[in-house]
């Protein structure tokens, strides 16, 4: 029977949608993570009968066809980039996106990785770097007897040395964008990766057009929306218990039919 196998295919693309959910709700709490969602698509359909054909017995144009569908298949799971909800930290190094825009990050092999999270930190030697260590480009150096670091809107750095009275600038943060950022492979860490289909790296200084602006001492949240999430789940579960009542059900009638062939 073709219901077993189409039923199946439900439940797989069900647990499927479920990994997904419980991927963003383990991340609720994740710095500016952005929720994933799965995308389905139907399979190919098998013909009894074609529509817009003659028919044979008097050659009249057959108005609808017979087309059997064989289940669903997983299209995407697309990260849906809308800005998360900002909280306050109080911690000079803590920046905020707000708008479009991506941080970029320097990896150890030389590669370039994307990131919202903007709780950023100093390494040793005074560089801006992330949680992980990965340096922010462009670079940007602190000096030993940095006292106060004031970070505007258009990513100025500036800084107080010892107790001078004016601040000295030591950088400029850039922000980068993409034309399409549902494009963008994610890589964990909060990190993503250019790819083909999200295009190349438009690099600018934020509050240009088309880019966001910056907001110090504040982190972005993650845009996972709890109670969405739990509906999800519920549907999800829902759909997962119908696809296997359709296996129980065909496999009775296969089992009515298997009987009478006896």
């Amino acid at each position: 029977m073709r219901a077993l196998a189409i039923a199946a295919t439900g439940m797989n693309a069900q647990q499927t949608n479920l990994e997904v959910i419980a991927n963003n709700i383990a991340n609720i709490n994740t710095t500016g993570y952005k929720r994933a969602r799965a995308e389905f698509s139907d399979l190919l359909y098998q013909t009894e009968k074609l529509q817009g054909v003659p028919n044979r017995a008097n050659q009249a144009i057959v108005p609808e066809g017979a087309n059997i569908g064989l289940g669903v298949q997983t299209a995407a799971i697309r990260n849906v980039h809308t800005q998360g909800e900002l909280e306050q930290t109080d911690n000079e190094l803590d920046v905020a996106i707000i708008g479009r825009g991506w941080f970029q990050v320097q990896m150890p092999d030389g590669s370039t990785m994307y990131t919202r999270d903007g709780a950023l930190n100093k390494n040793a030697q005074g560089q801006l770097v992330t949680l992980n260590g990965y340096g922010v480009v462009p670079n940007i150096t602190f000096p030993q007897d940095t006292s106060e670091i004031k970070i505007n809107t258009s990513g100025q750095v500036m800084v107080r040395v010892g107790t001078a009275a004016e601040f000295t600038e030591v950088g400029q943060l850039t922000l980068a964008n993409f034309v399409n950022e549902a494009g963008l492979e994610p890589k964990g860490d909060n990190l993503f990766a250019q790819t083909p289909a999200s295009g190349e790296a438009i690099v600018a200084t934020p509050g240009d057009p088309g880019f966001g602006t910056l907001k110090q001492a504040m982190l972005e949240s993650s845009n996972v929306d709890a109670v969405k999430e739990i509906s999800e789940m519920i549907s999800a579960q829902r759909a997962y218990e119908m696809n296997s009542k359709v296996i129980q059900t065909a496999d009775e009638m296969a089992s009515v039919v298997s009987k009478n062939l006896k």
